[in-house]
């Protein structure tokens, strides 16, 4: 066994840190493969806690809460503590929150992240020069903010001394996977077919959203053209250089593309560039001009003349979404009269 598989192998202590609005399917996927572990075996093979910074019980994002709970400084010994974010995340890691996460990372206890759970650590330093999972959603905006960490497409990795994880279903992929580890493929398969999953998913595999319909095609030649359209936002190429690097001509690319997204490559290609501005423009206070070189676009011009032909509106009035604006966490910038987040809010539903 290598000294990884050991490593996972030993993690059976488990707490979930739950923060305000933390996501509850993101949750109950972690901690229900570790009920459902226990099950199968007919032995405790995995024990949690539900922690808090403060011991009391926290509303998840769907208004729920669970008990019991216990203070984060009490929990006692644990193998691996799990930050469990969800909803507008940036506002409820405070000093406090940090300062915790810190000093758990001081006494060696493996830290792990659910959903947005992973800008707690991100913003207490704890992932620098680590790769690391985050839900889809937050992506563009968060590696504008933390250059330092690797951030991945990924469904979930684990680096090191770091678990980190993306939403919804997620979680029990990974869970999957330490269960494997501990306990073996059969146990670990069991588990899966009680929860009726068809399949395990492993590290590595992309998540899902909705730019990735090219992906979900069938096409190979058509999800690598996306892909690589997706990975050069920031510093777009040309269509035909696209279609070369895929090994076909740019007709058959024209042809691809008609054929499975009804659009043409050099349109679905901008359109991922304006939906990532849009992003930025909503989890972020970058300025107009920075997204626009973020988003690869040549001027601050060209950028807002593309920007209204797809949404309509410039970016400039489009900064934040209008069910937010008014948000009570949003703070006004000087010399604005518009509310904006502090850097990026970084939520998920």
């Amino acid at each position: 066994m290598t000294p990884n598989a050991l490593k996972l192998a030993s993690l059976h202590r488990i707490g979930f840190w739950t923060l305000p609005n933390y996501s509850m399917i993101a949750l109950s996927n972690a901690l229900e493969g570790c009920r459902m572990a226990n099950y199968v075996t007919g032995r405790e093979v995995y024990t949690w806690s539900v922690l808090t910074l403060e011991g009391g019980s926290t509303p998840a994002s769907n208004g729920l809460s669970l008990t019991p709970t216990r203070r984060v400084a009490d929990a006692g010994a644990l193998d691996i503590v799990f930050v469990c974010g969800g909803v507008d995340v940036r506002h409820v890691v405070d000093a406090g929150i940090k300062n915790a996460l810190r000093r758990l990372a001081r006494q060696g206890v493996p830290l792990g992240a659910l959903c947005t759970g992973a800008f707690a650590l991100a913003e207490s330093d704890l992932l620098d020069g680590y790769r690391c999972a985050i839900h889809w959603e937050n992506l563009a905006a968060i590696r504008e903010e933390f250059p330092k960490v690797d951030f991945a497409e990924d469904l979930f990795v684990i680096d090191r001394d770091r678990f980190t994880c993306t939403g919804g279903v997620a979680p029990l992929d990974m869970m999957l996977t330490l269960i494997d580890a501990r306990l073996g493929h059969e146990v670990a398969s069991k588990v899966s077919d009680q929860f009726i999953v068809e399949r395990m998913r492993p590290a590595g595999q992309p998540q899902s959203g909705p730019m990735r319909s090219a992906a979900r095609s069938g096409n190979p030649v058509l999800s690598e053209a996306a892909q690589l359209m997706e990975r050069t936002i920031e510093n777009p190429i040309a269509v035909t250089k696209v279609a070369r690097q895929v090994g076909v001509s740019a007709r058959q690319l024209e042809r691809l593309f008609d054929r499975y997204l009804h659009a043409g490559p050099a349109a679905f290609y901008l359109s991922l560039r304006v939906n990532r501005a849009r992003e930025l423009l909503h989890l972020t206070t970058m300025s107009v001009t920075e997204v626009a070189v973020a988003c690869g676009f040549r001027s601050a011009a060209h950028f807002s003349t593309c920007y209204r032909r797809a949404f309509g509106r410039p970016p400039r009035q489009d900064r934040l979404p209008e069910s937010v604006r008014d948000y009570p966490g949003y703070r006004r910038q000087p010399g604005s009269d518009e509310k904006a987040p502090n850097r990026a809010r970084g939520e998920s539903p």
